[in-house]
C-alpha cells in the first residue's frame, strides 16, 4: 500500500492540494498534515488537555483570577520614572532609586493631586480632539458642496 493510500485509510483527505485530517478529540479539520500521519490533535484539544493537567491555583494565576483583592501600594502609576517621589513612610525615591539619606526630610507626594492633573490633561486633550474633528467635518461638508457644484457645472445644470 502506498503512503497516500495509507493516509486516506487513516481518515486523511485533500482540499485544493492541502492535506487535512480530523482531530481525534473534537473532530475539527486540521490543515497541513503530513501524509505519514496516523492521527492528529487540533490546537483546541491540546489546549484543553494542557489546562486539565494544571492545578486550579495555577489556572487562576494564568488567567489573572486572584483569590483576594489586589493589594495597592499607594503609589501612582509611573512613580518609578518621577524625578522625586516620597511614599507614606517618608521614603524618598529619585527615578525609582531609594535615597535613604533623605528619608523623612521631604513632604509626602500628593497622589490625589497627580491623578487630578492627569484627568485634567486628558480632558483638555479630548476637547482639542473634538474641536479638531468638528472643524474637519465642516471642511469636508464644504468640499462636498464644491464638488457637487463642479459636477452640476460640467453637466450644464448650473442655471436650472
Amino acid at each position: 500500500m502506498s503512503q497516500l493510500e495509507t493516509f486516506k485509510k487513516n481518515g486523511g483527505y485533500f482540499i485544493d492540494g492541502v492535506a487535512y485530517m480530523d482531530c481525534r478529540e473534537t473532530g475539527e479539520p486540521v490543515a497541513n498534515v503530513g501524509t505519514n500521519a496516523v492521527s492528529v490533535m487540533g490546537s483546541r484539544a491540546v489546549m484543553k488537555k494542557c489546562l486539565s493537567l494544571m492545578s486550579d491555583a495555577e489556572r487562576d494565576r494564568l488567567f489573572g483570577k486572584c483569590s483576594g483583592a489586589a493589594k495597592t501600594t499607594g503609589r501612582p502609576r509611573g512613580w518609578r520614572w518621577m524625578k522625586e517621589f516620597v511614599d507614606k513612610e517618608g521614603n524618598v525615591y529619585h527615578k525609582g532609586v531609594e535615597q535613604p539619606k533623605l528619608k523623612g526630610k521631604r513632604p509626602v507626594t500628593d497622589v490625589d493631586a497627580i491623578k487630578k492633573e492627569r484627568l485634567a490633561a486628558k480632558e483638555v486633550k479630548r476637547k482639542k480632539e473634538t474641536k479638531k474633528l468638528i472643524k474637519m467635518a465642516a471642511e469636508k461638508k464644504e468640499l462636498k458642496k464644491a464638488i457637487e457644484a463642479q459636477k452640476d457645472f460640467l453637466n450644464h445644470k448650473a442655471g436650472k
